[in-house]
């Protein structure tokens, strides 16, 4: 099989919802860029047994895990643990790109 190269500086964005580009998908886990406009959000939401990793690399987003809330920005990263609520949002004013791995793939 040959080695599968994807650049992780591609983005969309749409007025009308958060676009999620996939990078690499197997059965066991995905790698997306999210690219959010401002006001856009990934609504809160679990996973029973899959962890998940936010890692900023445009912008500025809100997260939430669990009952806890942050502002992450640019090279900065944040572990969702399996089971707990995750959601994130673009509070403005720029977009925003996050890149997102998520293990085991639900």
């Amino acid at each position: 099989m040959p080695i599968a190269i994807q650049r992780f500086d591609q983005r969309r964005f749409d007025p009308e919802k958060m676009q999620k580009l996939n990078l690499f998908e197997t059965p066991r886990f995905f790698f997306d860029v999210y690219c959010l406009l401002p006001g856009q959000a990934q609504k809160p939401h679990r996973h029973a047994d899959s962890d998940k990793v936010y890692a900023v690399a445009e912008g500025e987003v809100r997260v939430q895990i669990g009952e806890e809330t942050a502002l992450l920005r640019a090279g900065e990263a944040v572990l969702a643990p399996a089971g707990l609520d995750h959601g994130v949002d673009n509070p403005g004013p720029a977009n925003a790109a996050l890149l997102v791995y998520m293990a085991p793939r639900p």
